[in-house]
């Protein structure tokens, strides 16, 4: 029996092979888009997976007013908690900066090697494997460094497994340190790789309760309410947030206290509420695995369309076996089987797809994703049998069903039901196909906003340069090091201009804090960004003063206490431009000197355009903390000599300012495109989803037509007879696919207008919901269906007359 099946499988294979190919591609790519989203989605969910108490770790995490969701904590937070809730057993802090690089030095060897600043208590929550000495007693005290097993072999060579009680010593600070741990990092995903590891140096104390500076950690008790202990988190931070706001003077606003959350170790990477963590999309990866599982269920639309067509086909032979005995049941069972070979024969042709595609889909994310987990094998093993089923039973039971004395008359082809269900399947493989272009074009316009937006500076020919905090020249503070490095740098060749500032254009606030009118300090303007800047600031990225004056630096009285402020600060202090001239501040970050605003600049972007402008203030780099920030260079370059002026910048750069560093640079511009990266991304997967269900459902279409148009022959034959021209038969065959497009675009856009509504509500500055993308999708598709539809009932239009009506 199963060998008689295989047979008849493969002739109507032969017989139809166009639209078993349509079936095999369609379903591969639909396959290989799902499997990509879907390996990428399982990457981000495996991180901390090697944790093996990772089901009771929680970050701690904080909403606060002026700043929103943050990943940090303060480190009263952490240590209150832990002495006063029981159900906390231990916390921990795990400051990880992989970006920030010290040099480490041992003897004559050295390591430029990313930092992190942890308690004692990180290895009983994060257990590294120790290759030299003792996770448990590796950080007892501020004199001790533990190193990474790479890390070490560079600092001690071959010997780097007897380095414990050796010294070593940091750039950051000139401190010796002893080696008490040589740690091997995990080889499965982790956000805690770092090259080396010191103790947190901090104590509690009343008046940070309210500094966030701090990755926490808290490991609870098993069967602990989580969401009772995020309760009395909460009030106990509120408590101490209305304690402090009283002290300094702050108005609290009781409807938006802080709110804690603890989210669970290994959803850090996806459900964190705050930036930081190296936090993944969790949004977007759900929204493209959503739009990839459309893709599938497309490609199943169009398996069982085309069953559904070719139904008239077998009509003869279900009648046949019937007849002669064959159940309904074992007719089910062929028909699924016919379609389950088509179904693994896609998935075969799917893997070696997403092998030749992953490596480029790896570089365009930057990760490096492998394919082996044998759960993925297992859960899309599962997947395509369930799919098979699926897609499979409509339309096995659909073909099982015919009725004897009806399909051995061989009137089955004028089924209504037949005609139905063709119907809705492509009304429904229509309004997806729609739904795609809407998307995708609307998703093109706000990204394109946003590139073509004026951010309010010219950045052109700016290269930034990040220096460390060491000694320069042998002199002692940063800020002496960046005025000789500014100096110098000012005196190559090619360079044009040279600035600094301690925020960075193109990587977002690092630092804020609130302002009050002096002379009304209930007016406060909360989360300003503070910028120490150079004298010529303004001028060298072409930033306009919309009202009043620039800081004259020859003038004591602009330099100890003068600021400009931005046109976001005025509107928020509710004033205009004119009237916040002379005004005086008292700014969060110097609590008893008041600082008097002698200019508004225009508006100019810091961090991406997806988020608001933040108030901001700006004064002389060298009066305040601001002066020991100050640690990169921003220099604008002759445009007549770009590399050759690059090339004596790096030569100067690491033989006299920083001898033995990476020496790195980044255009300005460049940088600031890099904000733009997260929604370019969206753009381009969800054009490149766009093209895949356009060509899946076009193929399936013009199989589909091909099918219903070869059972029309006759009555095109007969037509044809009677006189009927080319165009009139070409629109007898075409209008039906027409109307069925028309009614499925217009019941994909409210679909699409709600989606698309929905990610719009995500950008500060968006555009206006435009309506062309409707009319262009109406009109493309139309177009798409016609030209496919009518290529085939064009051809039909050429058949030989005798062929049809001679048995007539």
């Amino acid at each position: 029996m199963l060998k008689n099946w295989l047979k008849i499988a493969f002739i109507n294979y032969r017989k139809n092979w166009l639209s078993t190919i349509i079936n095999i591609l369609g379903l591969s790519v639909g396959l290989c888009v799902f499997l990509l989203i879907f390996i990428h989605w399982q990457d981000e969910k495996s991180y901390e997976s090697w944790v093996p108490d990772k089901d009771n770790i929680y970050l701690v995490e904080n909403h606060v007013s002026n700043f929103g969701d943050l990943t940090q904590s303060s480190y009263p937070q952490l240590y209150a908690s832990k002495e006063k809730f029981p159900e906390i057993e231990d916390f921990a802090i795990a400051n990880i900066w992989s970006d920030y690089k010290v040099k480490l030095v041992a003897g004559s060897n050295s390591s430029y090697s990313s930092t992190g600043q942890v308690t004692n208590s990180f290895f009983k929550f994060f257990p590294f494997q120790a290759v030299a000495g003792s996770i448990h007693n590796a950080l007892e005290n501020q004199t001790q460094i533990t190193l990474s097993e790479e890390t070490a072999k560079q600092l001690f060579g071959d010997e780097y497994k007897n380095c414990i009680g050796k010294t070593v010593k940091t750039d950051q600070n000139g401190k010796l340190y002893t080696v008490s741990l040589v740690y091997r990092l995990p080889k499965e995903n982790s956000v805690f790789k770092s090259d080396y590891l010191i103790k947190e140096n901090q104590e509690p104390s009343e008046d940070q309760w309210l500094s966030y500076s701090f990755y926490g950690f808290f490991k609870l008790k098993p069967g602990t309410n989580v969401k009772l202990l995020e309760d009395k988190l909460s009030k106990q931070q509120q408590y101490h947030e209305e304690i402090l706001s009283k002290k300094w003077g702050n108005e609290v606003n009781k409807k938006d206290l802080t709110k804690v959350y603890l989210t669970p170790l290994p959803k850090i990477k996806l459900q964190a509420k705050g930036e930081g963590i190296s936090k993944g999309d969790n949004r977007s990866i759900r929204i493209l695995l959503g739009l990839s599982a459309l893709i599938l269920i497309l490609s199943g639309i169009n398996l069982i369309n085309l069953k559904t067509a070719q139904a008239s086909q077998r009509a003869k032979e279900v009648g046949v076996r019937k007849v002669v005995g064959s159940t309904k049941s074992k007719l089910v069972l062929q028909f699924l089987l016919e379609t389950f070979m088509i179904c693994f024969a896609a998935y075969m042709l799917a893997l070696a797809l997403l092998e030749l595609l992953l490596p480029s889909y790896n570089h365009f994310l930057g990760k490096n994703i492998t394919l082996n987990d044998p759960k993925i094998f297992i859960y899309t093993a599962a997947l395509l049998v369930i799919y098979a089923l699926v897609s499979g039973l409509v339309p096995a039971l659909y073909i099982s069903n015919f009725k004897p004395i009806n399909t051995l008359k061989g009137n089955f082809s004028r089924s209504r039901n037949g005609i139905l269900l063709r119907n809705f399947i492509l009304t429904l493989q229509l309004i997806i196909s729609s739904f795609f272009i809407i998307c995708s074009m609307i998703i093109y316009i706000q990204v394109k906003f946003m590139m073509n937006k004026d951010l309010g500076f010219n950045g052109n020919q700016v290269i930034q340069i990040d220096f460390k905090k060491t000694n320069f020249h042998e002199k002692d503070y940063d800020v002496r090091k960046y005025e000789l490095l500014r100096n110098e740098v000012k005196k190559i060749p090619g360079v044009a201009d040279v600035t600094g500032s301690v925020q960075s254009l193109g990587m977002g606030l690092r630092n804020a804090s609130i302002a009050k009118y002096a002379t009304d300090t209930t007016k406060i303007v909360e989360n300003v960004a503070v910028g120490g800047i150079d004298e010529n600031y303004f001028r060298f990225y072409n930033i306009k003063i919309v009202e009043g004056n620039d800081l004259n630096w020859k003038k004591a009285s602009d330099t100890i206490n003068g600021t400009l402020v931005n046109e976001t600060f005025v509107r928020k202090m509710g004033w205009n431009n004119r009237q916040a001239i002379g005004k005086e501040i008292l700014p969060g970050w110097e609590r008893k000197k008041k600082y008097k605003i002698l200019g508004v600049v225009k508006d100019f972007y810091y961090g991406g355009v997806d988020k608001p402008i933040d108030p901001a203030a700006f004064y002389n780099y060298d009066r305040n903390w601001a002066k020991n920030n100050m640690v990169n260079l921003q220099i604008k370059l002759d445009k007549n000599d770009i590399n050759g002026t690059l090339e004596r910048i790096k030569e100067f750069w690491i033989t006299k300012a920083e001898p033995g560093y990476p020496y790195d640079f980044e255009f300005v511009d460049k940088q600031f495109a890099k904000t733009f990266e997260k929604f370019q991304k969206q753009q381009t997967l969800f054009t490149m989803l766009n093209i895949v269900v356009l060509v899946i459902a076009l193929l399936g279409l013009f199989a589909l037509s091909s099918l219903l148009i070869e059972q029309k022959l006759k009555d095109v034959a007969i037509k044809k007879t009677l006189g009927a021209d080319e165009k009139t038969i070409v629109w007898d065959l075409t209008k039906r696919f027409l109307l069925i497009c028309l009614i499925a675009v217009f019941i994909s856009i409210p679909f699409g207008y709600y989606a698309m509504n929905e990610w719009l509500k995500d950008f500060a500055y968006r555009i206006d919901m435009p309506v062309w993308p409707y009319v262009l999708s109406l009109f493309l598709l139309l177009i798409l269906t016609f030209v496919v539809v009518s290529f085939k009932a064009y051809r039909a239009t050429k058949i030989n007359l005798v062929k049809y009506l001679k048995y007539e």
